[in-house]
């Protein structure tokens, strides 16, 4: 247990954006990241002095997301349903398969929010089972400390470098919610496709898995209500096939990124600005397959 686990989550939340302040005049190289990628994306439609308003405001809601989590994962479910919601269960259709099974659900999660609150979704819906993709770190011990704080959730957690096999089996079960991010480069692994206007390679996975497993597709927001607050916004169903036929997965992937400039346009500091999400798109693939 960290001396955070006994704060006030409020009080963390707060030292939290004080502290990503701190890093947006010490981190250089992120904050030239970050300023950039609003100018190109949000640039046409905002002054400069809005693009640096946003920058620091999404460092003091990284600051605040990082020292929340370490805080969160430590709740008791009922009290998590305290400072977590969500909206948009309305969307998700429970009906059978064409072949009599339980649905299983895809959910295209991106870096919006405290997103490490994404493996909680299991909480309104008990009856699935929910599990995502970590890439594992090196340093052992840090590995072993956040994959004790994910556990917690309750959400299965394959790493994508060795647990691939383990992965497909968990999709292929009924009653099964797998969330996979969708909105950082994927360099040669993605397809090149546009993000406000601007090509960048991003991960197909959520499209060609719906369509290979048959799971109904979704975006998955989670949204800052206020210090210490979160939602989660499930979107309309994403369709897989159209008259029985199904959709290519660059279709399907436009859809999903099209969604993420709803969600980036909502509230642009929710968003992880300091990844270089379009750089080198011509390394990606050219085609899905």
């Amino acid at each position: 247990m960290t001396i955070i686990s006994f704060l006030p989550l409020k009080l963390i939340c707060f030292i939290g954006r004080q502290l990503g302040f701190i890093f947006y005049y010490i981190d250089s190289g992120h904050r030239k990241v970050a300023v950039n990628n609003l100018t190109n994306s949000l640039g046409n439609s905002r002054s400069k002095n809005e693009i640096i308003f946003l920058a620091k405001e999404n460092f003091r809601r990284l600051g605040e997301v990082y020292l929340s989590a370490i805080k969160t994962c430590h709740l008791s479910l009922e009290n998590l349903s305290d400072v977590l919601s969500i909206k948009g269960m309305n969307h998700l259709n429970f009906s059978k398969r064409d072949d009599g099974s339980n649905p299983s659900f895809m959910f295209a999660i991106g870096h919006f929010g405290n997103f490490e609150l994404y493996a909680n979704a299991g909480l309104f819906a008990p009856q699935f089972d929910v599990g995502t993709t970590y890439r594992g770190f090196n340093q052992p011990w840090v590995e072993k400390l956040i994959s004790k704080i994910r556990n917690k959730s309750g959400c299965h957690y394959f790493d994508r470098r060795f647990e691939g096999k383990k992965l497909l089996s968990f999709m292929k079960q009924p009653n099964s919610v797998t969330g996979l991010l969708a909105d950082q480069n994927a360099g040669r692994s993605g397809i090149e496709l546009p993000l406000f206007g601007m090509p960048c390679s991003t991960n197909p996975a959520p499209a060609i898995f719906s369509l290979r497993y048959n799971l109904r597709l979704h975006c998955c927001l989670c949204r800052r209500i206020s210090l210490g607050r979160w939602e989660l916004e499930l979107g309309p169903e994403i369709p897989t096939h159209i008259k029985g036929n199904a959709r290519s997965v660059n279709d399907i992937m436009i859809d999903i990124n099209s969604t993420y400039e709803e969600y980036i346009n909502e509230d642009p500091a929710n968003w992880f600005w300091v990844h270089n999400r379009w750089k080198r798109p011509d390394r990606a693939k050219k085609k899905a397959h």
